[in-house]
């Protein structure tokens, strides 16, 4: 993925957001912690900037309602952690799997405690 342009990306909380271009053309996001590493990506492809990023702001001004936790790595080996919408979809995906489910659990946790920081900032998601 690469760097869609240069406003794809916001610093809040320590965390940054970056908006990428997948190989077929597709927008997603991936939430960056302070120290660099990718924290969590975007389980669904979008075809504008505009929309992703609508998207990464509803995310962060809803993450209330959406339900989610830890399951078993779709490979099998490990665990991962993951948001689901109204509708069932998988919106959030932890962006790697844990050796441990105490460790993807933890992970999931800190994940969304820096989401509810950052809902709560009014349009500084992006």
């Amino acid at each position: 993925m690469t760097d869609a342009d240069g406003s794809g990306r916001a610093d809040t909380s320590g965390a940054r957001c970056r908006i990428d271009i997948d190989m077929d053309g597709g927008y997603g996001w991936r939430m960056i912690a302070q120290n660099g590493r990718v924290v969590a990506v975007s389980a669904l492809s979008y075809g504008e900037y505009g929309t992703c990023r609508a998207a990464f702001e509803e995310l962060c001004a809803g993450q209330q309602e959406l339900v989610g936790g830890v399951q078993h790595a779709p490979e099998g080996n490990g665990w991962v952690w993951l948001l689901r919408d109204r509708d069932g979809r998988a919106t959030v995906v932890s962006a790697r799997a844990y050796e441990r489910h105490s460790t993807c659990r933890a992970a999931y946790e800190r994940f969304r405690t820096l989401l509810g920081e950052l809902g709560g900032l009014t349009g500084s998601c992006l």
